[in-house]
């Protein structure tokens, strides 16, 4: 069995901007990862990730402990660093998703 993957709001938002192919080629991108989640770049920490995707980069926090992929933030190139900041700030409102998921399933 793979990893589950959820999505924050935030990155529902960007995600619903974003033209039908592209939304189409991250689905199959979430699909991958729950297979293989550690294929993307670490960033700093081993469960913080990134994946490139059409110019665009895919920002996903992994928790090994209950098989979780939590997808957090859509980004170019030139907001890079300020979202990696952005999301490395909010690791523990994360996790308080994370659990809120999986008390609903």
């Amino acid at each position: 069995m793979g990893f589950r993957v959820f999505r924050t709001k935030t990155f529902e938002k960007e995600f619903d901007k974003l033209p039908k192919k592209e939304q189409e080629e991250i689905d199959k991108l979430e699909k991958k990862l729950s297979e293989n989640p550690y294929s993307g770049k670490p960033l700093g920490l081993v469960f913080f990730r990134e994946k490139k995707l059409d110019g665009r980069r895919i920002y996903y926090l992994i928790y090994d402990d209950v098989v979780v992929i939590l997808m957090v933030a859509i980004s170019d190139k030139k907001t890079q660093q300020a979202t990696i900041d952005a999301i490395k700030e909010k690791l523990e409102e994360y996790q308080i998703i994370i659990k809120e998921n999986l008390d609903k399933t």
